[in-house]
């Protein structure tokens, strides 16, 4: 579990704060998206799950254990695992099953464990027959799958994807997208921070910010009912989005477009 208590950050000589009083509570289990234009502090946010960043003031509290103590660090961010926009910032190593070694020996995990967790990790995300190749030499949407089966092989009770495809082709997104979702079948917390309108129609719970606070809570299909929100938040909808809600317009008698042109 999550929980933000009057949370505000400001970067060292910055000249304002780029989060702004934020509370909210993630319960475990959950698949909560968290969406924003670029500059939203979105990813600001979320690197304060893993103590990343520590609160200029206000609490981050995981799992009982607050990261502005020092001394809870390396639990937290032994249960909290974060999978980046760009792969190549988070492979370490030069074969693959290597890399995805990397984190659990760095916990003291068993040689045994260890091995059992890597094959694991690779199959579920299905790159299990390229355990012996260079990350280098393969495609983004690989990499990424690559360094998702870093993180599994951790266990983290709580996986936090910040904008993880981003930097992919379509069949890459829909790839990573669908290991989101297994993860989350399998009782993961899962914490989505993208800006894709697509992305988010699965969570149960959406979270939206704009300017360093967050202007909504909501389920996506009553977050996806505010338009004008979503526009002052630099947003479109996706076109199937804008259709529906054309349709429903248009059966209630409304300017269908008188919304969505503002």
């Amino acid at each position: 579990m999550i929980t933000c208590t009057n949370l505000s950050y400001q970067y060292p000589e910055s000249n304002g704060f780029t989060l702004k009083n934020i509370n909210f509570q993630i319960k475990n289990g959950e698949f909560v998206a968290i969406l924003g234009a670029n500059g939203s502090g979105k990813s600001t946010l979320a690197k304060h799950f893993n103590a990343l960043l520590i609160p200029t003031s206000g609490e981050c509290i995981v799992n009982n254990l607050s990261t502005l103590d020092e001394k809870n660090l390396f639990k937290i961010r032994s249960q909290v695992g974060m999978v980046f926009q760009n792969p190549d910032n988070q492979i370490v190593s030069g074969i693959v099953e290597e890399d995805v070694a990397f984190a659990p020996e760095n916990l003291g995990i068993s040689p045994s464990e260890i091995r059992t967790r890597v094959d694991d990790s690779l199959a579920a995300v299905n790159m299990e027959s390229f355990s012996q190749h260079a990350p280098h030499l393969l495609s983004g949407g690989q990499k990424q799958r690559v360094a998702i089966a870093g993180i599994l092989a951790m266990n983290p009770e709580i996986i936090i994807f910040d904008e993880p495809t981003a930097m992919l082709d379509p069949s890459g997104r829909k790839s990573v997208m669908e290991i989101i979702k297994n993860l989350h079948s399998e009782g993961k917390t899962i914490i989505l921070i993208t800006h894709n309108m697509s992305e988010v129609e699965v969570c149960d719970r959406l979270i939206l910010m704009n300017d360093g606070k967050i202007v909504s809570d909501d389920t996506p299909s009553n977050t996806f009912a505010k338009i004008d929100l979503i526009h002052s938040c630099g947003l479109e909808l996706s076109q199937i989005r804008r259709l529906e809600y054309n349709l429903s317009n248009c059966h209630s008698g409304l300017d269908p477009e008188s919304h969505l042109l503002a």
